[in-house]
């Protein structure tokens, strides 16, 4: 009888469709995947895919972000219910509160947030480029969501007027300064690389700081054999392939379980059912699609 894996291959070719894994999936997700990366890098490669079929392997809120950049394609989520806990801390009706208590500021959204708050938004960012779209709004004052700790780091990298959310990722929040310092109590030496969505005080014990995707660079940069991350632990996988021979350590309870619900048995019954597609609004779809749309255009 054929592996799961072997199966999926068939229903890949079969329906003309594209694996695509986040970086904080579970090594055998991104064994399966055509891509993997982090949520820029992802959106832009669910917008040029020429697949018929996406399949995303993340939360919700990636999937729609592919289905508005590729509305005619067909995006199907593994496991619809894995949904960020980040998203579900801003509505688009607060964010229209928000606009009408701070009229005339720039509203930035990170890209983790649903579609319909997505709407609401002048432009969505990762933490890949939150930085570089702060700077493309001159000097207007920027209402920044969902997430605090990144906004805040946007506000320190750029000297910007920001308007923090009161928002979090629960695993990076989770991180603590006592958490680093048992790290680097156990690992002298070790250089010490940040996610952004990591609390400001954290940061601050952190040798340089950057997306999942730059934190492949930064680690590789470093000039030690043993490098703290400070992200989810699913990039384990990614450092490792990419640097054989040096050692990551990550905080023990650095894990996103919503992520982790995702496994080989939820992409093949996608694969099989169609279940799992990505529906949304017409309206939502018009909406949503420029905001989004510059942020890739702001991916340098």
């Amino acid at each position: 009888m054929p592996s799961t894996a072997d199966r999926i291959s068939a229903l890949k070719r079969e329906r003309n469709a594209v694996i695509l894994a986040h970086n904080y999936t579970s090594a055998d997700i991104q064994e399966l995947a055509d891509y993997v990366g982090d949520s820029l890098g992802l959106s832009m490669k669910s917008a040029g895919t020429d697949a018929d079929v996406i399949v995303f392997c993340g939360v919700s809120f990636m999937g729609e972000t592919a289905k508005i950049l590729s509305p005619g394609k067909t995006v199907l989520l593994p496991e619809p219910e894995a949904r960020c806990a980040m998203a579900s801390m801003c509505t688009a009706e607060q964010i229209r509160l928000a606009k009408a208590r701070n009229p005339g500021a720039a509203v930035v959204g990170y890209v983790n947030s649903t579609a319909e708050s997505k709407c609401e938004m002048d432009v969505c960012c990762t933490s890949s480029n939150a930085v570089a779209v702060a700077r493309s709004l001159g000097d207007r004052e920027i209402l920044f969501v969902p997430d605090g700790n990144l906004g805040a780091y946007v506000a320190s990298e750029t000297g910007r007027s920001v308007i923090l959310w009161d928002g979090f990722c629960p695993v990076h929040h989770s991180i603590t300064v006592r958490h680093v310092e048992a790290l680097k109590a156990k690992f002298p030496g070790a250089a010490v690389i940040a996610h952004p969505e990591c609390r400001p005080e954290v940061l601050r014990l952190a040798d340089a700081t950057g997306s999942t995707e730059r934190m492949v660079s930064l680690a590789g940069e470093a000039g030690t054999d043993d490098v703290i991350v400070l992200t989810e632990s699913g990039m384990r996988r990614r450092l490792e392939a990419a640097h054989p021979g040096k050692r990551f350590h990550f905080p023990e309870h650095a894990v996103c379980m919503t992520m982790k619900m995702i496994e080989p048995a939820s992409v093949l019954h996608a694969l099989e059912t169609g279940e799992g597609e990505v529906v949304l609004d017409a309206e939502v779809l018009k909406r949503a699609y420029e905001p989004v749309k510059r942020m890739t255009e702001l991916a340098g």
